[in-house]
């Protein structure tokens, strides 16, 4: 049985049959090719971190697969109420075929130990530690933009945050390069960096985001800040139009979230 908890736990082949998959059933869903290969098969969305995007995507993700979803809030659940993630694992794995989990911690509670325990595949919809499905995502966009991911290199300005660390594991192994400009003291999470270091090649951490930027084999730039708790701060104006105009001129993509950065909002 195969989790989906961290890239970290993937190979480079099984990341790209991820995408290849994904690109196919992006193809049939377009053209209108049912493929209903969950059939029947249910997921449970634990959200412990409310969501649109994510809750939405996999959701409407399992409809057109077939199969249905069960949706638990964190204070709509016993999870919510302190019963032990063990039990949870295994009452769920009584019921459904799958546990999408959207939360906090990333081992010891909540997803390593639903995993551990539980009799189905689990999926990490996000953590503080890392967000796997997004770059996944990031990858089959450049890849259908670029062709391939040969002599690329992403850009990441922003704080060392769980997108981030996502962000250099999930490149670097498909063979792209990587260049990370943070904030002193905000650092992606050391395991992370030490998996950069052992990767050998293709991977730098500066504080100047020009520095990051620098070099004809730029493909990407992507901006993220800290979300937090309490809303978000939107980046100023100006400075993302700028950002956003020298993408357009250098032939980049911009990833970026539309509300965080402040694209998206009336």
């Amino acid at each position: 049985m195969k989790h989906l908890l961290k890239l970290l736990d993937l190979s480079k082949e099984e990341i790209i049959d991820i995408l290849n998959l994904a690109d196919q059933l992006k193809y049939e869903t377009k053209h209108g090719i049912e493929h209903h290969h969950l059939k029947g098969k249910c997921l449970a969305m634990i959200f412990e971190k409310s969501s649109t995007r994510t809750r939405v995507s996999f959701e409407v993700g399992i409809n057109q697969l077939g199969g249905y979803a069960v949706v638990l809030a964190g204070e709509g659940s016993q999870i919510g109420r302190g019963e032990p993630v063990q039990d949870t694992a295994r009452v769920l794995s009584r019921y459904v075929d799958g546990i999408m989990i959207r939360t906090f911690e990333q081992k010891e509670v909540e997803v390593e130990d639903l995993a551990k325990y539980g009799s189905v595949p689990v999926i990490n919809g996000l953590t503080d530690f890392c967000h796997p499905c997004q770059i996944l995502a990031d990858l089959m966009t450049i890849r259908e933009y670029k062709g391939s991911f040969d002599g690329l290199k992403m850009c990441f300005i922003g704080d060392g945050n769980n997108m981030v660390n996502s962000l250099i594991v999930g490149c670097l192994k498909v063979g792209m390069e990587v260049s990370v400009a943070c904030p002193e003291g905000y650092d992606p999470h050391p395991d992370v960096l030490a998996f950069a270091r052992e990767a050998g090649h293709g991977f730098s951490l500066v504080r100047d985001p020009l520095e990051a930027a620098a070099g004809d084999d730029v493909c990407a730039v992507m901006m993220e800040l800290v979300q937090g708790e309490g809303g978000v701060l939107p980046l100023d104006k100006e400075y993302v139009q700028a950002v956003a105009k020298l993408c357009a001129e250098r032939d980049w993509l911009l990833l970026v979230d539309e509300v965080q950065t402040g694209v998206g909002r009336t």
